[in-house]
């Protein structure tokens, strides 16, 4: 899995000019119309083909896919279509780009789109549907999504009443990392509610060892990893309603729920007795990127860290993660047992542009259990796994993706999408983390939110 975050600072801004475009669908449909080629598939018979076999024989036919996702992690993507390809005689052609979303936006304007592309935006999803671009899913990717995934994943992906864009792959945030040898050292035991968790880190600080660190430098990026902790917070107090509806500037951003749930964090990472281990004080987190922020835990020098599924990827050569191993993550404890088990998180939704058959066939794959047990197989090194169902947890090579998946099954999870991710670019993609930054670098939670109620778009 990619780091998200080049993504985060792009999607933004290319929703937003999308969004302008007003422009008609301009995705290659001259041979839609029909949900079958016609013929009898290459895998009729297979078990592993039972869903494709309708779509009959597209042997010749080439789907394009586009995506963000580009080497060495393609080549897990690529490998995991090797099922669809055998049961239905089609080819898949991938192209993967660092520059995805700027690109995205030139093609449609130029009429090039692809037939399928990975979006992990729910904003630019609707953006790409309100210019008229994309097409609404089969009825049979419907289907999928419906037993294999919750609402809540299916709500992202549909659009005034009609569901468009079927979820692949996803990420959790709401994790802490912790050094589980020096848990059993010093008899600490993971906590599993918040009071907990802060009895927690009073007794880590009372140890001489301070409970916490931090870092949210990021570049032009700097701030986002404090909206991530504030979006964990506002889940665990007021729930994913009120979460909704602060996204959606339903109610104001500077709203006094929001500032209690500010307040929450900054009882742990404006505490100098709890913060900033093995780098600095309260003023540090600014400075520290947020690559090195949990590092200090490899040392001894800090106990807790609270960073997404994706921050495995920064521990270096020769750490071992996993529950016996020198670092691992617990689920970030709730508050309020009323809202549940809420989890933060980001994911990729596949949204097409034609709606030819050996596309829609594609598409249907791609929403199964089949695909994603085939992905987890082949992505042997781990960083990557999904919120589908279906998916057997055993067939996830990284402890730390097996936890992933665990959480996403969970029956009371309720999975709520980044929160600045989903707001206007200029909010979320820039005063919530440029005032975040003034936050924790000492201006007031009144004067930050404030700030970022101002700027919310008209």
């Amino acid at each position: 899995m990619t780091t998200p975050l080049p993504r985060r600072i792009t999607a933004g801004i290319a929703a937003l000019a999308i969004a302008g475009l007003g422009l008609s669908a301009c995705g290659d449909d001259s041979d839609s119309g029909s949900p079958s080629a016609g013929g009898t598939a290459p895998g009729a018979g297979k078990p592993e083909c039972a869903q494709l076999e309708s779509f009959g024989d597209l042997t010749g036919k080439t789907v394009s896919v586009y995506t963000s996702i580009v080497a060495p992690e393609d080549a897990a993507h690529k490998a995991s279509y090797k099922v669809f390809e055998d049961c239905t005689g089609a080819t898949v052609s991938y192209e993967g780009s660092q520059e995805f979303e700027a690109q995205l936006q030139v093609r449609a304007q130029a009429g090039n789109l692809p037939d399928i592309a990975y979006i992990p935006q729910p904003g630019l999803v609707k953006s790409l549907v309100e210019a008229g671009y994309v097409k609404e899913a089969p009825q049979s990717v419907s289907d999928n999504v419906d037993e294999f995934f919750g609402e809540d994943w299916k709500a992202y992906g549909t659009v005034d009443g009609k569901f468009y864009a079927a979820p692949l792959g996803a990420n959790v945030k709401s994790f802490v990392w912790y050094s589980p040898k020096m848990f059993a050292d010093n008899g600490w035991e993971v906590p599993t509610t918040w009071d907990d968790m802060m009895a927690l880190s009073d007794t880590i600080a009372a140890s001489g060892v301070k409970p916490w660190c931090a870092g949210i430098e990021s570049g032009e990026a700097t701030g986002w990893v404090l909206t991530d902790w504030l979006e964990d917070v506002m889940l665990r107090e007021v729930g994913p309603d009120v979460y909704d509806q602060w996204v959606n500037h339903e109610i104001p951003f500077n709203d006094p729920q929001v500032a209690a749930a500010l307040d929450t964090v900054g009882g742990v990472l404006k505490d100098e007795n709890y913060v900033n281990g093995g780098i600095g004080g309260v003023t540090s987190i600014a400075t520290t990127s947020f690559q090195e922020g949990g590092l200090p835990i490899l040392k001894g020098e800090c106990a807790m860290h609270r960073q997404a599924s994706f921050y495995a990827a920064q521990w270096g050569e020769g750490v071992k993660v996993a529950e016996d191993g020198d670092v691992f993550a617990f689920y970030l404890p709730t508050e309020n047992e009323d809202f549940g088990k809420p989890v933060l998180g980001g994911g990729e939704f596949v949204t097409a542009f034609s709606d030819r058959p050996e596309v829609q066939a594609f598409q249907t794959y791609l929403s199964s259990d089949v695909w994603a047990n085939e992905k987890a197989k082949a992505t042997p090194g781990g960083g990557w796994v999904s919120a589908n169902k279906g998916l057997d947890i055993a067939n996830l090579n990284s402890p730390i993706d097996q936890l992933s998946a665990s959480i996403l099954q969970d029956p009371d999870a309720t999975f709520r999408f980044d929160g600045s991710d989903q707001m206007p670019s200029a909010v979320g993609a820039g005063t919530f983390w440029s005032e975040m930054t003034n936050w924790i670098s000492g201006d007031s939670t009144s004067k930050v939110l404030d700030a970022i109620e101002s700027s919310w778009p008209a």
